[in-house]
């Protein structure tokens, strides 16, 4: 089977497969087909991909591939029926995407639709390995941006206060914020709507922010459920008043398949100290910080906000390495004697099934439609496409 990589669209500098990822696909049996210049923004080089046995194809060629493996969604007017298509679809975001896909007749697979509580799915978990470098690159682009250095400093010109930093959200991507922050020498605090966090946060140097009335704030997928607005209320209170004389604020609450929620008003950017830094993790998706704006970096009240929407992409030779492995992970483990099956009974594809510990209603894997049919076990996302 021939297996298709396109070059993603302007802004973006990963590519779905890297060149070492290419002996793996090979052995499984497939053909791999890389749109010239693919790779470049990752700085792997047509070159490379044909040392490890790629070929360097046009655009229509790669998109002619039994399989195509992307990060963003391509157009699907451009593809023909019966092509399967793995990417990350956001499709309870972009409900619009599932309707093209089985407009087209083409089967998408959908790697944001992980079911991640599975343990052979880790390997595959595209939104985890991508957040984690998301919180790394978080911390150090709110160190560039601070005036002041981080690390306790004795010198014989005085002593330097370490700075303070706040993770507001300790999922993957505050984790991996907390424990970088943590490595630069900053004072770190830490919260999360899950009070079971707070062992997580200690283990990796931060100081857990407790809310009272907090309890675990947790769906049956992992993900932070929906809160009330009188809890988010009191929550926001309490870090932003911990956060006041912060150097650095980092926020990364995402709701699966919901817009951001507020963590920081607008009010309580006013109260913080001149210099602050914000570092938005969730600019793509609304934001956390009511006075981000997505795409830009702007001061409000003397106070730096960041808004990039893409933190992954500016380390894009790293996150595209962990995105191919994640994929290769993928495909390889569909392969059944030379050929690649959509099993029924894979968990991965479908979820795991009704009576088993991770079972979640309404809810299937990565396997969102095909033959111009949404799968029958996605019938959440069934309610937001129709």
């Amino acid at each position: 089977m021939r297996l298709g990589v396109l070059l993603e669209p302007e802004g973006e500098n990963r590519v779905a497969i890297v060149p070492n990822s290419v002996s793996k696909l090979g052995k499984a049996g497939f053909e791999v087909l890389i749109e010239s210049g693919a790779g470049s923004g990752s700085n792997y080089s047509d070159s490379m991909y044909e040392t490890k046995g790629a070929q360097v194809v046009s655009r229509d060629e790669a998109l002619s591939a039994e399989l195509l493996v992307t990060i963003h969604m391509p157009n699907t007017s451009t593809m023909n029926s019966g092509q399967i298509l793995a990417c990350v679809a956001d499709p309870f975001r972009h409900p619009q995407r599932v309707r093209d896909a089985m407009e087209s007749g083409i089967t998408l697979l959908s790697m944001d639709m992980i079911p991640r509580r599975l343990s052979r799915a880790q390997s595959m978990d595209v939104n985890s390995s991508q957040d984690n470098l998301a919180g790394y690159k978080a911390v150090l682009i709110g160190a560039d941006y601070i005036s002041k250095a981080i690390p306790m400093m004795t010198t014989s010109a005085g002593t330097v206060k370490p700075a303070k930093f706040v993770i507001m959200g300790s999922g993957v991507a505050g984790l991996q914020a907390i424990a970088t922050a943590k490595r630069l020498g900053a004072i770190v605090y830490a919260s999360d709507v899950r009070k079971s966090a707070a062992e997580q946060i200690e283990s990796v140097g931060g100081r857990f922010i407790e809310v009272e009335g907090m309890d675990d704030f947790e769906d049956e997928s992992g993900y932070a459920k929906p809160l009330t607005p009188e809890f988010i209320q009191k929550v926001n209170d309490t870090v932003c008043e911990v956060a006041k004389d912060a150097d650095v604020i980092v926020t990364t609450a995402r709701i699966f398949g919901r817009p951001a929620p507020i963590t920081v008003p607008k009010e309580a950017v006013s109260s913080f100290k001149q210099g602050t830094v914000i570092v938005d993790m969730n600019a793509d998706v609304g934001g956390n910080c009511e006075l981000t704006v997505p795409g830009e970096v702007v001061v409000q009240h003397g106070v730096t906000i960041v808004g990039i929407e893409n933190l992954p992409g500016t380390i894009a030779s790293t996150a595209s390495m962990l995105y191919s492995n994640n994929l290769t992970n993928f495909v390889t483990s569909l392969i059944e004697d030379g050929e690649l099956v959509l099993s029924t009974d894979d968990d991965v594809l479908i979820g795991a099934p009704e009576g088993s510990d991770f079972h979640v209603s309404g809810m299937g894997g990565v396997l969102i439609c095909s033959s111009g049919q949404i799968h029958e076990k996605q019938i959440r996302l069934e309610g937001v496409v129709n």
